[in-house]
């Protein structure tokens, strides 16, 4: 059975989308069969693989609020299978407010796809409401991407408690797959700081891998692609490829 892992924090800018979009290409790289369920209304995680959204014939919003079966939203691509989004998706919170199980919509849609994949990852918005609900209620797990900056952990006690809500009430199966350190620099104490006491609120959790600052990271969305096929040598996609490693072999574990 595959695994659904939500890509969650609140906090914009922590690398949230580049983390969702880079590891699902290099896990489909590794030859696991990959999705990335886009549930962000900025649609980054879509255009990041190479999907026009402007295109796409249904999105996610098709799948969870007009019952589209989500076998006929999904796109093929090179890097993985891909359940884009668009601009539509932004009132979606709005229409799903009067529905029943207005929490659940994703969960009931990801449920017919979900053995037929080794791995789905949603991007979840950067914030904590209706779609991120939907987002931990269809998740088997979270990963949070942290920034190795000032303020990184600030905000991740709103989510743990959040987390905490969701398992007790709603999805009992949700837990911690793990924290990716991100934006590391390792020229400074300050990222090598930052990163000791992640570890040290999250002890086992944190990966090995951290992902550095890298040029190469920031260019890649604006070429629809993920940094591995991007510039494969380049520090970012190394590190992306040996964070999959890790979870590939946490998997089989």
């Amino acid at each position: 059975m595959g695994k659904i892992i939500a890509v969650v924090n609140q906090k914009g800018g922590v690398g949230k989308t580049t983390t969702a979009v880079n590891l699902t290409a290099a896990l489909h790289d590794l030859g696991l069969k990959v999705l990335l369920c886009d549930f962000d209304p900025q649609a980054n995680a879509t255009s990041g693989l190479g999907v026009d959204k402007k295109k796409i014939k249904y999105s996610v919003y098709d799948v969870t609020i007009n019952g589209t079966p989500v076998k006929d939203a999904i796109v093929q691509t090179k890097h993985g299978d891909v359940l884009p989004a668009a601009a539509d998706l932004a009132g979606a919170t709005v229409e799903l407010i009067g529905e029943n199980h207005r929490e659940r919509q994703l969960d009931i849609a990801l449920k017919d796809i979900k053995n037929e994949y080794d791995l789905i990852f949603i991007d979840c918005p950067p914030s904590l409401e209706l779609l991120t609900l939907n987002g931990l209620c269809a998740a088997d797990a979270i990963l949070v991407p942290v920034q190795c900056e000032y303020y990184a952990l600030e905000g991740l006690s709103d989510l743990m408690a959040t987390l905490r809500m969701v398992k007790r009430k709603l999805n009992p199966r949700l837990e911690i797959f793990g924290v990716a350190l991100t934006m590391f620099d390792g020229r400074t104490n300050f990222s090598t700081q930052v990163a000791q006491e992640v570890r040290r609120h999250f002890p086992g959790k944190v990966f090995a891998t951290v992902i550095p600052r890298n040029i190469r990271l920031a260019e890649a969305p604006s070429h629809g692609l993920p940094v591995t096929a991007y510039d494969r040598s380049s520090r970012g996609a190394v590190a992306y490829k040996a964070m999959a490693e890790e979870i590939k072999a946490k998997l089989s574990s």
